[in-house]
């Protein structure tokens, strides 16, 4: 970013008097919610850091490491007790206070835009490094930036630099947000579509190579016939026979080969009954792994147009969320092939991809889950997991959305209906009766 653009940027957040809340956004973004309901985005790549006014996004993924429950505990519901450009180089400090039982306590949040060496630290009021963003050891910097140590200040700018004059630095803001998140978004979606479409792909090519259950079933249909001809024929046929011709019953002149290794037509007949059981099982085998490919297919197709009609980088980021969000001690349980997790605000989402998914979650969830589903019509079932915890509707809004993407491709208003998942009662399958359930309106497309 210019130096010109951070100072006039700080000059605007030195209005604000308090910070609400304060986490990580995903593993580069650090969101500042300040009062007045502000919503702060600082950009913390390498490659290309900013700062933009963003709306506020459900968050997937809960960051647990060490700077971010930091920043949560000090930032959040803090008192700022000034906003400067730190040492005149691109580094914003941002220092605030809570008061505790016994004394205000001050810390500091240094947002470095400094190129390769860009940054987000933690400090005391002594200036010693409490976390940070990203360690530094002196390998990969004479900058060293780690727990406990003082933080030096980088060698200032060796040149002036110019003035870029912004009119209006909250429409600058929410300009660069617009800018940041449509080029981003159009990367995300070719991405991950070309990612989705490989598989979809295979999927396809899967049915297609699949045999054609009418044709197994004339097979197992003609086999039994001849088993049931030859036991009618029995002894007028020798056991040295390789090629039969006989009368069917209806008189027809039938001619077939014998099966290899019959030694009389007893063993002949009982070798096209095998052929013919084996021929019926291939077919309802084929039925069902047609039906299960036909409804993967399905899914993809409608995660696919989930993607393409995203309107921020965020709403991608929910639908690909981190493979693991287990700790090393207690890995995550590997999900049901049938069943796509999410993580909204921490929660996780569950949905049936397929109605073998829908009856899985409806036997696993929990009385106190909550269970959601398009009004009137067939759908995918959603299942919010939770301990008991007053969902807010930011949370159930995102969730319903999910259940209306992935059930239907028409664009238009749904109705999606949500209770706990005892109000729930189980038919047959994933048929259903609930009661007491409330209503959420979703726009598609």
């Amino acid at each position: 970013m210019r130096f010109s653009h951070l100072e006039q940027i700080v000059h605007y957040l030195q209005r604000f008097k308090q910070i609400n809340n304060a986490y990580r956004l995903s593993d580069t973004q650090i969101r500042l919610v300040f009062d007045n309901n502000c919503v702060m985005t600082f950009e913390m790549r390498r490659d290309n850091p900013s700062i933009f006014m963003a709306p506020t996004a459900e968050r997937g993924k809960m960051y647990q490491a060490p700077f971010d429950v930091l920043l949560s505990k000090r930032f959040a519901r803090s008192t700022i007790q000034s906003v400067t450009l730190h040492n005149n180089d691109k580094l914003i400090r941002i220092v605030v206070s809570q008061s505790g039982s016994y004394k205000s306590e001050i810390t500091m949040l240094q947002l470095e835009f400094t190129g390769k060496h860009t940054n987000a630290i933690l400090l005391d009021r002594d200036e010693k490094v409490l976390e940070a963003l990203r360690h530094v050891d002196t390998e990969v910097s004479v900058r060293t930036v780690r727990v406990g140590q003082t933080l030096i200040n980088p060698p200032p700018p060796s040149f002036t630099p110019k003035a870029y004059p912004i009119a209006d630095v909250g429409m600058f803001l929410q300009d660069a947000y617009t800018e940041y998140s449509s080029g981003i978004l159009e990367r995300l979606k070719r991405e991950k579509t070309a990612l989705i479409a490989k598989r979809l792909e295979q999927l396809k090519s899967h049915l297609a190579q699949l045999e054609d259950e009418e044709l197994l079933a004339k097979e197992a249909l003609k086999c039994q016939n001849l088993g049931h001809l030859i036991l009618a024929n029995l002894q007028s046929i020798k056991g040295y026979e390789t090629h039969l011709k006989l009368h069917d019953f209806d008189g027809t002149p039938v001619e077939f080969e014998v099966p290899p290794g019959c030694r009389d037509a007893s063993t002949m007949a009982q070798c096209f009954f095998k052929r013919s059981k084996k021929a019926k099982q291939k077919g309802r085998g084929l039925y069902q792994e047609r039906e299960n490919l036909e409804e993967k297919i399905r899914h993809i197709e409608l995660f696919m147009q989930t993607i393409s009609e995203a309107k921020s980088p965020e709403e991608i980021a929910l639908l690909f969320p981190p493979k693991t969000l287990g700790t090393k001690a207690k890995p995550a349980v590997k999900p049901s092939e049938s069943i796509a997790e999410f993580w909204i605000e921490g929660h996780k989402v569950s949905l049936g991809k397929s109605e073998k998914g829908n009856i899985q979650l409806l036997q696993k969830s929990r009385a106190r889950d909550i269970w959601l589903h398009l009004k009137d019509r067939p759908s995918a079932h959603v299942i919010i997991t939770t301990d008991k915890q007053q969902l807010s509707e930011k949370i159930l809004q995102a969730a319903a959305k999910l259940c209306v993407d992935f059930s239907v491709f028409e664009k238009g208003r749904y109705l999606v209906d949500y209770t706990p998942r005892r109000d729930v009662k189980v038919q047959s399958g994933a048929n259903v009766l609930y009661t007491d359930a409330k209503t959420i309106m979703v726009d598609k497309g």
